[in-house]
């Protein structure tokens, strides 16, 4: 009995095919590069231009290092009458922390309620609340300064803090991970155990739900943060602007007082510290949810 030769497969007939392969690879690696750079260079011009004095931020390379005068800087910033940059990113913090905790915290439960619970209207409120990630914040604006203008609440703390509660976007991304991530088996053996609802999502649910409420909070943190349009309507005391709105108007003042040049471009670097600092913080919380689905 005969049998077929085996063909051989010989290092230069795979050479074609490693060739295609690393073609790819390397125009992958090429255009995250060049998106890397897209995305650091204002941030490395940022951080030079925040180390030089006005005359050297006009009067040397602007990617480069001059005198390195960055504690100079930041002690001008806030000593700058009397800490008002200090007051405005306390207000920040203030405005974005506690409207990013409990504004995950109420999207997370909105989610969880209509992915795991069946009542008259769930569609339609859940179609609501997509229609509500659709509209753009500045449709909002107005009507919200006409409500908080009718029970005499603009230029306060809450005419900032309780809009920014409101997350539509959370509501859907809690709704599709607790469908996917929390199994009903789980659910109803805590509910034969005696466990009520609400100890339920608190013990149970929220602990698998990790992943997703580390999103929201980062992705909501960041919104508010950067809110610049309703605290420019709502507020006019400047006691009361957060660092965005608070730049924005140092910014718009330049020309009449030149020294505050330096003052902005050092208070953008700070500003965008709390979002770095979140980020690095939170960031294992999402591999660890990748590693988990990836095992289940």
């Amino acid at each position: 009995m005969t049998t077929a030769p085996t063909a051989i497969v010989t290092p230069a007939e795979t050479r074609p095919r490693e060739r295609g392969s690393v073609l790819p690879r390397s125009a992958a690696m090429l255009i995250m590069g060049v998106c890397t750079v897209y995305f650091l260079l204002p941030l490395w011009w940022l951080l030079v231009g925040a180390t030089k004095s006005r005359e050297q931020f006009t009067g040397t390379d602007s990617l480069w290092f001059a005198d390195f005068r960055l504690l100079d800087n930041l002690g001008e910033l806030m000593s700058y009458r009397d800490g008002l940059f200090l007051r405005w990113t306390l207000n920040s913090l203030a405005y974005t922390a506690g409207a990013a905790l409990l504004g995950t915290l109420l999207a997370a439960m909105c989610g969880y309620a209509l992915a795991k619970y069946r009542f008259p209207g769930r569609e339609l409120i859940f179609n609501v609340v997509l229609s509500g990630v659709l509209v753009p914040a500045t449709a909002l604006a107005l009507p919200l300064f006409l409500i908080f203008s009718q029970v005499h609440a603009t230029n306060t703390f809450w005419a900032v803090f309780l809009p920014s509660l409101v997350n539509p976007f959370g509501v859907y991304l809690a709704r599709v991970y607790a469908a996917a991530g929390v199994p009903d088996g789980l659910l109803e053996a805590s509910r034969i155990d005696g466990a009520g609802e609400v100890r339920t999502f608190f013990t149970i649910s929220a602990r698998l739900m990790a992943p997703a409420l580390v999103t929201i909070f980062l992705f909501h943190f960041v919104a508010v943060w950067n809110n610049f349009l309703l605290p420019l309507i709502m507020l006019s005391d400047e006691r009361l602007f957060p660092v965005t709105l608070g730049l924005y108007t140092w910014n718009t003042q330049i020309a009449q007082v030149p020294e505050l040049r330096g003052m902005v471009i050092v208070g953008s670097l700070i500003s965008i510290t709390p979002l770095a600092v979140a980020f690095l913080l939170l960031q294992r919380f999402w591999r660890t949810g990748i590693s988990t689905g990836a095992v289940k």
